[in-house]
């Protein structure tokens, strides 16, 4: 298989993309009155083991939640486990669905 030099020069990055977008997790059915840091405190697990780098609610254009966020694990095992252990679980009264965000 022959490489040119563009090709070697990103082969280390296209390792690390793929990997950067499947920490991010998408929430959906977040209650209205959810802030973030409850979120995140409730997306680092039962165990409260779970990595969480950034947690963002996403608003509407009058600052209400839209009943979903973006939370950014440090690692795609931790993502992983997410989804497995958070899925379906209860935040605040609602249950939350949790996958990864495809639109990253």
């Amino acid at each position: 298989m022959e490489f040119d030099l563009l090709t070697i020069s990103l082969l280390p990055v296209l390792h690390v993309i793929p990997a950067a977008i499947r920490r991010k997790l998408l929430h959906v059915g977040l209650g209205p009155r959810v802030e973030w840091q409850e979120l995140k405190d409730h997306m680092r697990g039962p165990n409260q083991d779970l990595n969480v780098t950034h947690a963002d609610i996403m608003p509407e254009a009058n600052g209400r939640s839209k009943g979903c966020a973006i939370v950014e694990y440090a690692t795609v095992r931790d993502a992983q486990r997410a989804i497995a252990e958070l899925n379906d679980t209860d935040l605040m009264g609602r249950l939350i669905f949790v996958r990864e965000d495809r639109e990253a």
